[in-house]
């Protein structure tokens, strides 16, 4: 079995004897499990969106099922063997690591399909099992002579400590329990006690003993002095940063960090001292250092986060930075301590385990460059093409590993060898004579590591502080600087006057909640200034007008605009458009360009209209990602660009029940700022609907307290042009006892505006109210082209919602009255009842559903009976077969 602590050669080893061999084939059960829970955690994030809760399930299939299961085993062992006592009991062992597995089994079961009690369940199993464990580790110590190693058990128990109330908030979360800021603050506290206390607490104190060991060298007489002084700075500072998210005192939770943080520190000087005598030569001394560098960089990024925003908002801004934590840290510790341990464990003999150590470690350069480069694809805001490389690094690496451990254990299972249990082996004496040839050829490989750590930490932190400060003030003899400033979709002052030849220097300021920049005609520009950013502008002597606008698309239309008047011209005219400066695309001729009975274009398929059932469980975790570059097929043969979310017009659909939770983790992909409201919710707007700029990301989280057809929209504004673009989707909340019917479709009403998005034609066409056409789910009689079917006899339930941005719809089915309709969370009509209705009527924004049965097979349509709408493309068919 594997020891912590390299002995010298010629020196008689002062460590405990290993454990009896039978002890040894558990561990080698063990550690299958913990392959298994890894091969399941890529399973999972290979699957995406396919999955309930995707990105919930891929952490916690790591972190609770992998990692914490290697925990479990490990730490146990490791008391044992440092502490000189005998074995527990291996039922203990193998109970406490079955109840853990089932315990992760019901939450991730409980979360992601319900019901929550499940999970509430789950939660408190894993918060038993990891106490009981952490009991054990106290009775072994008490039952130790006094040793070398017995700080380092101090460090396992606070980590059970630590996941013991993660555990807890973990359960107050699966049970709903607190809403808005509350909630944040408890996912912010979840996050930091699991993954600083429970894993980080477990790893630095492992690290006392692994790193000498990987290194093969000896451990620094200052380790037990550090180790008591980083566990006593590690541990209380971690309990005051959680107690300071839970109650929302920012500066003490950054107070609490400072300490773990120097903890961290003084766990690094034994370690550092280990590196000077002996630098790293194999596969798994060169993870763990990469693992030990990204640790470092998430407790600057971490603090950084919490100095810089409300405890509420520290959980969202993290969620973007979890690669840095869960693939920099924790999976790299994890593969490198496998790649040192798993060899040892495998056995059969000296021989034997140095062809498991070469096969685990089998091009490991190449894996640990894949996996290091991709964590900065995977942080950093970029195309989405980038992302998914990153994606493919970081999964090859670690289904290679997957793929070698697997053979490995396969080997030596048809081998049928006993695990080692010879100190030799787990030291891995056989990589000596190689470690020279090994450093030289490892060297670019780490040092891409390092500089890839250090650039993306460091674009971090630009991201998460907003950038540098304001520019200095430019002034000279005979200029003037005028403060100008961007905010609410206007440029102040809209009209500068001076005489003609001044130099005027204009110090332009941002003080919207969305990005802005300020271009002069003359070709002067800002760079894309965030909020509360600043930047200087000078222009040429002042002789004839300039004007000047904002290039993000729509906000000059919106009014975002300014003039430079040199005094004794038409100083007092408004602005107004410089011809060849706009960069806006081709007008449109209004509706004359729709000829809706044409072909629709070759490979165009119709948004599916077909009403999905409720999925299970009373959490549904989503995401949607923003995109404005996207170009569609909104009429038969008309295509342009539109803004989307996921990709469709409208968005996906979200259908729950009453009571249940939303979690959307909202993506902006796109080139501009967007928001997202979601009317279902009831939550304050400021934090959730606020406008996030391209790259960054935000969770939104609500409760759907009232039945109805809701709308969601983005929330940027002028959102006249980003719901008139496309950027809006559909909330379906059943009533309660909704019965079943043979059919469900859902059709979103929105205007369509032809020409390019923000363009002064269009955006003309939005103010006034005068669409080119109108839509069923995104395309102008696309149900025409693609009936919509049902059978005679069957119950057909029809949804409807109206986007807008300005009208409302008259929904009406021809040759088929509705026997029930559902308006605003009322029933207005039901089957029982002895009338009928002709439309389901709806202003912009609201939402419903109309009943009806086809009585005989034939031909429906489906239309807007405001007929200008309908004619207009609010317009599709209903084929009915059958009877």
């Amino acid at each position: 079995m594997p020891t912590y602590v390299q002995i010298e050669k010629g020196r008689p080893p002062d460590l405990p004897q290993p454990p009896p061999r039978p002890r040894a084939s558990w561990h080698l059960r063990a550690n299958a499990i913990v392959v298994g829970w890894l091969s399941l955690t890529s399973a999972v994030a290979l699957t995406g969106d396919m999955l309930p809760a995707p990105r919930w399930l891929l952490i916690h299939v790591f972190l609770l099922g992998a990692v914490s299961t290697a925990i479990l085993i490990w730490s146990e062992h490791f008391t044992v063997a440092l502490m000189r006592v005998r074995t527990p009991s291996q039922r203990g062992s193998l109970t406490r690591l079955a109840l853990l597995n089932a315990a992760t089994t019901a939450v991730l079961a409980g979360v992601s399909v319900g019901p929550w009690q499940l999970a509430v369940a789950g939660a408190a199993l894993v918060v038993g099992v990891v106490l009981w464990h952490g009991a054990v580790l106290v009775l072994l110590v008490r039952q130790a002579l006094p040793g070398r190693f017995g700080h380092v058990i101090g460090w396992y128990v606070s980590a059970a400590g630590a996941l013991a109330v993660g555990g807890a908030l973990g359960a107050l979360l699966a049970a709903h329990v607190g809403h808005g800021a509350l909630h944040e603050r408890l996912r912010a506290a979840h996050a930091e006690v699991n993954l600083f206390g429970w894993v980080g607490l477990t790893v630095l104190g492992t690290l006392f003993t692994l790193w000498p060991t990987v290194l093969r060298t000896r451990m620094s007489e200052a380790t037990r002095k550090a180790s008591r002084a980083g566990l006593w700075l590690a541990a209380p500072g971690l309990t005051v940063a959680v107690a300071g998210l839970l109650t929302g005192w920012r500066w003490v939770a950054l107070a609490g960090l400072t300490a773990y943080a120097a903890g961290g520190l003084a766990v690094l000087a034994p370690l550092a001292d280990a590196l000077r005598r002996r630098r790293p030569h194999t596969g798994a001394a060169w993870t763990l250092g990469a693992a030990i560098i990204w640790f470092e960089v998430a407790l600057v990024v971490n603090s950084v986060v919490v100095a810089t925003r409300p405890a509420h908002e520290v959980a969202a801004a993290l969620d973007p930075l979890q690669p840095l934590v869960l693939v920099g840290f924790v999976a790299q510790v994890l593969l490198g301590s496998l790649l040192h341990l798993l060899p040892a464990v495998l056995g059969g003999g000296p021989a034997r385990f140095k062809q498991n150590a070469a096969l685990l470690e089998r091009g490991w350069a190449v894996r640990l460059a894949a996996l290091n480069l991709g964590v900065p694809l995977l942080l950093l805001p970029l195309p989405r093409p980038v992302t998914l490389l990153g994606w493919a690094l970081v999964l090859g690496s670690v289904l290679a590993f997957v793929a070698l451990a697997v053979i490995a254990l396969t080997r030596a299972r048809l081998a049928g060898t006993q695990p080692a249990v010879a100190v030799e082996e787990a030291t891995g004496a056989s990589g000596l004579a190689k470690g020279g040839r090994t450093w030289q050829r490892s060297l670019p490989v780490i040092a891409g590591v390092v500089v890839g750590c250090l650039l993306t930490a460091a674009a971090i932190v630009v991201a998460t502080t907003g950038g540098s400060g304001p520019a200095t003030t430019v002034t000279a003899t005979g200029s003037r600087t005028v403060e100008v400033t961007l905010s609410g979709m206007s440029i102040r002052p809209a009209v500068i006057e001076a005489p003609v030849g001044t130099v005027l220097t204009l110090r332009v300021t941002n003080a919207d909640a969305q990005r802005h920049d300020l271009r002069l005609a003359t070709g002067e520009r800002t760079p894309m200034l965030a909020p509360g950013q600043s930047a200087t502008l000078k222009p040429a002597p002042l002789g004839e007008p300039v004007d000047g606008w904002c290039t993000v698309a729509g906000h000059r239309a919106a009014g975002m605009t300014m003039r430079l008047v040199p005094t004794g011209t038409a100083a007092a005219s408004q602005p107004q458009p410089s011809t060849g400066h706009n960069g806006h695309g081709p007008t449109a001729d209004g509706l004359a360009r729709l000829d809706l009975a044409a072909p629709m274009s070759p490979g165009w398929k119709p948004y599916d209209a077909t009403l999905k059932p409720v999925s299970g469980g009373t959490e549904h975790h989503v995401e949607i990602r923003a995109d404005d570059t996207l170009v569609q097929e909104v009429a038969p043969g008309v295509r342009q660009r539109v803004w989307t979310f996921n990709g469709t017009m409208p968005g996906p659909v979200l259908r729950g029940k009453v009571g249940d939770v939303f979690v959307v983790t909202f993506v902006n992909g796109a080139t501009m700022g967007h928001g997202i409201d979601f009317h279902a919710g009831a939550t304050a707007p400021d934090g959730p609907m606020r406008t996030i700029q391209p790259g960054e990301r935000l969770t939104y989280r609500f409760r759907a307290d009232f039945a109805g057809a809701w709308l969601y929209h983005c929330s940027t504004m002028p959102m006249t042009q980003h719901i008139a673009n496309g950027m809006y989707g559909a909330v379906i909340i059943d009533p309660p006892d909704l019965p079943k019917v043979d059919r469900e479709y859902l059709l979103v009403q929105g205007e369509l505006y032809l020409g390019e998005p923000g363009s002064q034609a269009q955006v003309d066409k939005i103010r006034q109210g005068d669409p080119d056409g109108w839509m069923f789910n995104g395309t102008a009689a696309g149900y025409d082209h693609a009936p919509l079917r049902a059978e005679a006899g069957e119950r057909v339930r029809v949804w409807a919602v109206a986007a807008g941005p300005s009208s409302g719809t008259a929904l009406h089915v021809v040759g088929a009255p509705f026997d029930t309709v559902y308006q605003e969370g009322a029933y207005r009509l039901r089957a029982q009842d002895p009338g009928g209705a002709q439309v389901l009527d709806l202003a912009p924004a609201q939402g419903g559903f109309a009943e009806l049965v086809f009585q005989e097979r034939g031909t429906y349509p489906v239309v807007d009976h405001t007929m200008r709408q309908a004619e207009a493309g609010a317009h599709g068919l209903f084929k009915v077969t059958g009877q």
